[in-house]
């Protein structure tokens, strides 16, 4: 009888069956991972912003604005989409009928995603006008630019998706048991998800590698003069270089998988392997991390500020222990060593980049000479 009940079920049943059954068998691995990451994107931007929330030698004013709203909107991958869609993993019943929260959460993942992308390209924007226009940059990036830039990196993106965000909208909506997300079915509206791409994706990466390749040549010139000139080998452009091309190696490792997968089911309406699927979509995400390294962790400012921080910390929860002052002190005559408390120190935050990368492009002296175009 057992043997009737197996032959009467279709083979593509039995396949659809056994697909259950591994994606379920997977997502307690998935949710670890995507636990995991969500803590270290958390505890790394908790320490960015407490970091950033005060001055940071060698960064101006704009800089921290644009550094904390990609403190933001890295964030928003830990502290807002990760929960969503575990908790529509958590409770949804899987069915192929549309789902209003899953076309909510899906609106706040797109949003989310391509606000960080908007908010990279305005940083490397900004840091291309710091490094190239130094004497024009408080006229050139004003703060009220400064802040339109940030409030068009947030504000751009749900007007452009909102069309997500209704279940009768222009497209569709389901949840992928693969990845764990409540995803957009783009061959559903192939034109509206070509034009995603178009105004999201394609330009952030396009302002994005015009401006590091700028600053990747004019880092290697400045090099090549240091080292004509024997001032130390060119250490500050090397140094530069180094930092250049991981940021933008990492921006494409990150999102180039997500927007091809994108592509892909747009025109093909077919669907990648499992964990093709769920790495593709969650890598987006490691970026939040990854901009901490990059951003924040390989400036020497910032490491030494964070560690003045924590000791403040330590200091404010053991009052008791002697010494507090001088220590204090003595790390903050130490954090920016070689440049003088005042005028040079003044001079060179008003220029300074939204990086390390815009001081290591300068001359090791106080030489504002705007560079020659490339």
């Amino acid at each position: 009888m057992s043997g009737i009940n197996n032959l009467s079920l279709p083979p593509a049943d039995l396949n659809v069956t056994d697909l259950q059954r591994t994606l379920e068998a997977h997502r307690p691995i998935k949710i670890g991972i995507i636990s995991v990451l969500g803590v270290m994107i958390t505890l790394g931007n908790i320490a960015v912003v407490m970091v950033i929330a005060s001055a940071v030698s060698g960064w101006s004013r704009n800089s921290r604005y644009f550094l904390l709203s990609l403190t933001g909107a890295d964030s928003a991958f830990a502290l807002l989409i990760m929960p969503l869609n575990l908790c529509v993993s958590f409770m949804k019943e899987y069915n192929g009928g549309p789902d209003p929260f899953c076309h909510v959460v899906a609106f706040f993942n797109a949003t989310i995603y391509s606000t960080c992308m908007y908010t990279l390209a305005t940083i490397s924007l900004e840091r291309y006008i710091a490094v190239f226009y130094p004497l024009k940059y408080s006229r050139v990036l004003t703060r009220r630019r400064a802040l339109l830039l940030i409030a068009f990196a947030w504000g751009f993106p749900p007007v452009l998706l909102v069309p997500i965000s209704f279940p009768a909208g222009v497209i569709e909506v389901h949840f992928s048991r693969a990845s764990l997300v409540c995803n957009p079915l783009y061959s559903s509206n192939v034109s509206y998800s070509l034009s995603l791409t178009c105004f999201i994706f394609f330009p952030c990466s396009a302002v994005m590698t015009f401006c590091n390749l700028r600053l990747w040549i004019a880092a290697k010139r400045q090099r090549l003069k240091l080292r004509r000139r024997s001032w130390g080998g060119g250490y500050r452009p090397k140094v530069a270089l180094r930092v250049l091309v991981p940021v933008m190696t990492v921006y494409y490792t990150c999102w180039t998988p997500c927007m091809v997968i994108m592509l892909y089911n747009a025109i093909s309406g077919s669907g990648v392997p499992e964990w093709i699927e769920f790495i593709a979509v969650w890598l987006p995400t490691s970026n939040g991390f990854l901009n901490c390294i990059f951003y924040f962790w390989i400036n020497h400012s910032f490491r030494r500020k964070f560690h003045l921080v924590l000791q403040r910390l330590c200091l404010g929860l053991c009052p008791g222990s002697g010494g507090d002052s001088s220590c204090v002190s003595s790390v903050e005559s130490s954090a920016v060593p070689g440049w003088s408390v005042n005028g040079i120190h003044s001079l060179h935050e008003r220029f300074s980049s939204v990086s390390s990368t815009c001081a290591l492009l300068m001359p090791a002296q106080t030489n504002m000479r705007e560079p020659e175009p490339a």
